[in-house]
């Protein structure tokens, strides 16, 4: 293993760009009649940058292209992105005549101070291009040594600054020497240097220095949750032990996968305050979190209740996955999206008004009319398997995906590539070049997508939750909760619900041989990856099975990401994504009034066949596509929703927050 040592670094003022304006003044000619004022000339037109793609856009495609080909690590790579970003932004605001300061250059953040001194580049766009290229090509070069796609990304990355024309082996730092292509390089070296002190750990690959799993293994390809039950822990995250376990970027891991980041909460944000964590210690570590949702529900307590509802209701959307079942519903705009105010409270009641508890969704209202165009939304009719398949799989960020925080990069992207859409920031005002556009944008969700990491992150550390895999089948193994009267009682059992969850009588199908099944419990649901032999040609569909066997909707090689459930990180992601997009914009709507994704008939599906017919993922507003994700996660089995609210609250705040940070950097301080 690398131990890479960072030099002692001093401090030193930091450094703003300064904008020289001269002014020229009129005097008196001495007598009593004013001199005449000479007629001005007209201002010059300003030229505005419109080259396309910008120098950042290639170097945040060459990220996004590596994030794609690493490990799924989507705290590390919301850290990239970030950091990646910023050091883009800092190259283009210290040789820009903007009135802007830069973040990292010439700063210093806690023990660690990136020195700058004067110097002698000229401000011009070349130079700005040619300083981004060399500080992202230097970071992405070490963020990745250790990525089982290193060789792929720096052929990416080689081949743009081929096509820039930029020498890829000038590494030298001397910036007041030396020019542009040493700043870029000088400030990819302070960056790295910070890296290896904000607390994320990355001289040691970002390896766990404290927390240690307390509940025993689950091993889903085996009946039931024993371990668990064995250990009476009811509560708490499970490692997956799998005879073939493939993370999300389709990588083969040896071994138990570790729980990904639970003391994420150290790592130095953005905009968040480090003062406002809660610092909790388990075991004689520390455990910083942010925006402290408190407890989850736990089983074996007072809040059984909601734990049983949160959990049951995942085994119910499951039931919603066939599309034989001749279900069909509306997925324009039309009918989803506009929801109302989240839960106020943690309660069943609360939740039950906002979750379509049977049916699936939430309480979208539609819209009336599109605002850009000013006629209705066109319906879109599907099989709701369909439309919960499709959105399960579109936000599940699987092999070859950007992550999470990277997924909204890509949204980001999409949106400044529609035709109808202004470079106006926050929507106003004068157009904006594309390469200030860029940098500034990137840094602005960059920071965003970190803080919202550090802040889910924290608290997945912390609480420690299970995910429901573990939950449903440990309720099931206890009985039903619902009626004393009834076989297989136990008060902290999965609640009966008729056409959904049942026991298993004399008789059934599922009552074995010897009736040795009868008496526990059997969910509608999913029936999992054993019934597909050819991910080209079948769907497993849904049917009566054991609860003890239910299965997320997930590959087999996965089942549920390594890290605990409690809160949503694609809840937080994306919520803080929206809000920090609507502001931008300066519009909550995707222009046009709507953005969508096509999800070919029977191409589009990774481990089974479907959809069935063309989905169309439509969304008018940048909230509405965030909500949608939320929704996907319960449909793939991967959260309740006492995990997706408290991710929407959280990054409802992180959002605004972190773009009001980016801004005080875009006027000098």
């Amino acid at each position: 293993m690398n131990l890479l040592i960072s030099p002692i670094a001093k401090f030193m003022v930091p450094a703003a760009a300064v904008a020289i304006l001269s002014a020229c003044g009129g005097g008196s000619s001495g007598g009593s009649t004013p001199a005449p004022s000479p007629t001005p000339s007209p201002s010059p037109t300003p030229v505005i940058d419109t080259k396309s793609p910008s120098v950042a856009r290639q170097w945040n495609e060459v990220l996004l292209e590596g994030i794609r080909n690493d490990f799924a690590r989507p705290t590390v790579h919301a850290r990239n992105l970030f950091h990646i970003s910023s050091a883009m932004y800092d190259a283009w605001a210290t040789l820009s005549d903007a009135n802007a300061s830069t973040y990292l250059l010439g700063n210093s953040f806690g023990d660690y101070s990136c020195e700058f001194e004067s110097h002698s580049i000229e401000k011009n766009q070349a130079n700005q291009e040619l300083a981004i290229a060399h500080a992202a090509y230097r970071l992405i070069e070490h963020r990745f040594f250790r990525s089982p796609g290193q060789e792929h990304i720096m052929e990416t990355a080689d081949g743009l600054m081929a096509e820039l024309g930029y020498n890829k082996d000038h590494t030298d730092t001397d910036y007041t020497t030396n020019g542009a292509a040493s700043l870029g390089n000088y400030i990819a070296d302070c960056y790295i240097y910070y890296g290896l002190q904000d607390g994320a750990n990355e001289q040691f690959d970002y390896a766990n220095q404290g927390y240690e799993y307390h509940n025993d293994i689950i091993e889903p390809q085996k009946p039931g949750n024993p371990n668990a039950l064995a250990n009476n822990d009811y509560n708490s995250w499970q490692p997956i032990v799998l005879e073939e376990y493939i993370d999300q970027a389709g990588n083969l891991i040896s071994g138990t996968p570790p729980f990904l980041s639970p003391e994420w909460g150290h790592v130095a944000p953005f905009s968040l305050d480090p003062v406002t964590a809660t610092s909790y210690w388990r075991e004689g570590f520390e455990y910083k979190v942010y925006f402290d949702p408190g407890m989850p529900p736990l089983l074996g307590t007072d809040s059984r209740d909601f734990y049983q509802w949160n959990f049951s209701l995942v085994s119910k959307w499951s039931a919603h996955l066939d599309p034989a079942d001749g279900v069909m519903i509306d997925i324009s705009p039309k009918s989803l999206g506009n929801n109302p105010a989240l839960p106020a409270e943690d309660t069943v009641a609360a939740y039950e008004t906002f979750y379509q508890t049977l049916a699936g969704g939430d309480a979208s209202q539609g819209y009336e009319v599109n605002p850009a165009t000013g006629e209705p939304y066109a319906e879109q009719r599907v099989p709701r398997a369909d439309y919960a398949r499709v959105l399960a799989e579109f936000w599940a960020d699987g092999p070859d995906s950007e992550t999470p925080p990277g997924h909204w990069f890509v949204l980001m992207n999409d949106v400044f590539d529609h035709p109808d859409f202004e470079f106006r920031w926050r929507g106003e005002g004068d157009l904006m070049g594309r390469l200030e556009w860029d940098v500034k944008s990137y840094f602005a969700l960059g920071g965003a997508m970190h803080d919202a990491a550090i802040a889910a992150w924290g608290i997945k550390g912390w609480y420690d939750y299970l995910r429901p895999v573990s939950a449903i089948r440990l309720m099931a193994d206890l009985g039903q909760s619902s009626d004393a009267m009834l076989p297989n009682y136990h008060e902290d059992g999965i609640p009966l619900e008729p056409g959904f969850i049942a026991l298993v009588q004399a008789g059934d199908p599922l009552a074995g041989a010897a009736d040795e099944h009868v008496g526990k419990i059997k969910v509608k649901a999913w029936r999992g990856p054993d019934y597909i032999a050819d991910v080209e040609t079948d769907i497993a569909g849904v049917d009566w099975i054991l609860a003890e066997n239910w299965w997320p909707y997930q590959r087999p090689t996965f089942v549920s990401p390594p890290f605990a459930g409690y809160i949503s990180g694609h809840s937080t992601y994306s919520r803080a994504a929206a809000e920090l997009m609507t502001l931008l914009t300066g519009s909550a709507y995707f222009p046009g009034g709507m953005s969508d994704y096509v999800a070919k008939q029977n191409e589009f599906l990774v481990f089974e066949q479907g959809p069935s017919v063309d989905v169309v993922l439509q969304w008018a507003t940048y909230r509405d596509a965030s909500d949608q994700c939320s929704l996907s996660r319960i449909w793939g089995g991967i959260h309740p929703p006492v995990d997706d609210i408290p991710g929407r609250k959280i990054g409802e705040a992180i959002g605004p927050q972190a773009f009001s940070k980016a801004e005080s950097y875009f006027t000098t301080q």
